[in-house]
């Protein structure tokens, strides 16, 4: 990694210890900003290496790095991580890789699902990171995308992305147990998703990995009930739909979720992105609580309910040969 970012022209700096202490400026906004250009190549803890259930996307969590160079202003992780938002990548792939075999067979979502059955364990690696933004540099997500093809074991690797630089992963031999999922939002909101891939080279993305063989994913996700957004996203629907147009035997699937934010999450994305214009005022609002005791801010029912029916509709009118695994 410290040899791609070299030749990449990006400055390394080897630290003596473990401990990496950027000294940031007094200005919260340049320091945001500098620990967001900042990743730190370092070796995953072993509490890292004891997987975790994902659902409803995945049997496990396979964790290649936590933190994303991407400034967008719903991002889930704003709550969740300590400290400021390096991106940390793991270098010790092989431990991590090590201990996928003992979870084959032992998750509760694709294991146990007569539905995605056929898809075997189910591995997530995009949970706390876009593998794809830092592949240039870290070569991980093609490393562990061999790792699954080479494997024989009844598992497989899903990510998804908000990024399009796929040409490292095309050549893979990945025998179809990798499926990359786009990550998406219609153009009319790219203000709420800086430092990403346009669009419309995401489409162009999916279609390349599909033509690869690659089984292929949308996540619509956060689905943010602004005003106009049936329009917006009927619109994102037909721009996937005329991608895939020609594409042979394409393995689809959907996977709904929308905007929902904590308190803790809201105070962050203010302090990171003021003035975004993304509504958390309340508005339209209803409090859920979580499983860990906290409560978050979804959609209440009439607006939950709305969205539903049009995005059921509207993806098995423009998608017909796809699976939609979960709405959220």
């Amino acid at each position: 990694m410290a040899e791609r970012a070299a030749a990449m022209g990006v400055e390394v700096v080897e630290l003596p210890g473990d401990r990496l202490a950027l000294e940031l400026p007094d200005d919260p906004r340049r320091a945001y900003a500098e620990a967001k250009a900042t990743l730190a190549v370092v070796v995953a803890p072993p509490s890292k290496r004891r997987f975790q259930p994902i659902p409803p996307s995945a049997d496990w969590r396979v964790d290649l790095a936590q933190g994303c160079p991407a400034h967008c202003a719903y991002c889930y992780l704003a709550g969740s991580l300590s400290g400021p938002p390096i991106t940390r990548a793991y270098a010790n792939l092989d431990e991590i890789t090590a201990a996928i075999p003992a979870h084959v067979g032992e998750g509760t979502i694709t294991s146990r699902s007569a539905a995605r059955a056929h898809e075997g364990t189910t591995f997530e690696a995009s949970c706390y990171t876009d593998p794809l933004a830092i592949e240039p540099i870290t070569g991980s997500l093609a490393a562990l995308i061999r790792w699954f093809g080479d494997t024989n074991l009844d598992a497989s690797l899903r990510f998804t992305s908000k990024f399009a630089n796929v040409d490292t992963l095309l050549p893979l031999s990945h025998r179809g147990r990798t499926r990359m999922r786009v990550s998406l939002n219609p153009a009319a909101y790219a203000r709420y998703e800086g430092g990403t891939a346009r669009v419309a080279d995401r489409l162009v993305a999916m279609r390349r990995m599909a033509d690869a063989g690659y089984p292929i994913g949308l996540t619509i996700a956060p689905i943010i009930a602004a005003e106009g957004w049936r329009e917006a996203y009927g619109g994102l629907i037909a721009d996937v739909a005329a991608a895939l147009d020609g594409a042979r035997a394409v393995d689809l699937t959907v996977e709904l979720i929308t905007h929902r934010f904590t308190d803790t999450s809201k105070a962050v994305l203010d302090s990171w992105y003021p003035g975004s214009g993304l509504d958390m005022t309340g508005a339209n609002r209803a409090e859920k609580r979580t499983k860990f005791g906290t409560s978050k801010q979804v959609y209440d029912a009439a607006t939950m309910k709305a969205l539903k029916a049009f995005f059921y509709e509207a993806i098995e009118r423009d998608l017909p040969g796809a699976r939609v695994l979960y709405w959220t």
